[in-house]
């Protein structure tokens, strides 16, 4: 399926038109983000309150519970986006189509776990990264962790962001503007560096809008972005853009002292070293190319 863009009513063809996307782009980011900040902290309240005041802190709430409030906002978040396309742009948001949600949604998982193994696996036979066996403690909170960047930061940044964004001006410059937004924010990240921010731009940024561009769906490139996240935080227990909330899994994995952050991605994680910048951005540009292939990145509907 064509990525839609909009049409109709704040999208309607005329005069400014670009200046009117860029204001529902960021109406639209801010009523998403809102969203699903209320409901998870709303739900999370509700919680508690369920329990009978047994777990008063954030950290104490069981992560059966977390992930439950997480799944819960994500879906709250993604039926207001829809809403909001269809009353805002007069249209059904074809790019959530449940239909397609099963099998594009396995898939991408698949497709950003196997990128991860790839990367940390080159770092691994490089000797830039060790891997070790640990006891594995928990996994929910793991899942919880790539529910949320999945689906929240799908939904703005390739939805909302380089949809209208595609509106606006045109597929390439909606492309690398939103991959340096995306790459840019992550500035702000722990252990972040410029190098790093570049490699999230491009491979990151690059890959995930890609599966949009050749699905017209949100739901490869919400698996690719949770597969991606789960697999390097969880499974390989690195860290995940410079965090460590998705620790817990069997293995550890660390850079190599001595070894060049840009080489093995030092404290960020392995998404910023040269392997994963080289094997994540080469699969982007190759969905990119078969997406053009198939007459996708001509869309102007």
């Amino acid at each position: 399926m064509a990525v839609i863009l909009g049409d109709a009513r704040v999208l309607h063809p005329g005069k400014l038109r670009w200046l009117r996307a860029l204001a529902w782009m960021v109406a639209l980011t801010f009523l998403v983000g809102l969203t699903y900040i209320g409901v998870a902290q709303a739900a999370m309240r509700i919680a508690v309150a369920a329990t009978g005041g047994v777990f008063t802190l954030p950290s104490a709430v069981p992560p059966e519970l977390r992930l439950v409030v997480t799944i819960v906002a994500a879906v709250v978040g993604l039926g207001v986006y829809a809403l909001a396309v269809r009353y805002g742009e007069k249209r059904r948001a074809e790019e959530l189509a449940l239909r397609a949600m099963p099998g594009e949604l396995i898939g991408g998982l698949a497709v950003g776990g196997a990128l991860m193994v790839a990367a940390i696996g080159a770092l691994w036979l490089a000797g830039w990264v060790t891997v070790a066996a640990q006891p594995q403690t928990q996994v929910l909170r793991a899942i919880a962790a790539s529910v949320e960047s999945g689906v929240v930061e799908e939904t703005i940044f390739r939805l909302v962001m380089f949809r209208l964004l595609w509106r606006a001006w045109g597929v390439w410059p909606a492309l690398a503007l939103s991959a340096l937004v995306f790459g840019g924010l992550h500035l702000f990240n722990p252990n972040a560096t410029p190098f790093a921010a570049l490699c999230i731009a491009l491979e990151a940024g690059i890959l995930l809008a890609s599966f949009y561009v050749l699905t017209g769906r949100a739901w490869a490139s919400i698996g690719v972005h949770a597969g991606w996240n789960f697999t390097q935080g969880w499974v390989f227990g690195a860290a995940v853009s410079g965090g460590s909330g998705f620790a817990g899994g069997p293995l550890a994995t660390g850079p190599v002292a001595g070894v060049s952050p840009i080489l093995s991605g030092g404290g960020f994680g392995p998404e910023a070293s040269v392997p994963a910048l080289v094997i994540c951005t080469a699969a982007g540009v190759g969905v990119l190319w078969l997406a053009w292939r198939r007459g996708a990145m001509a869309t102007v509907a």
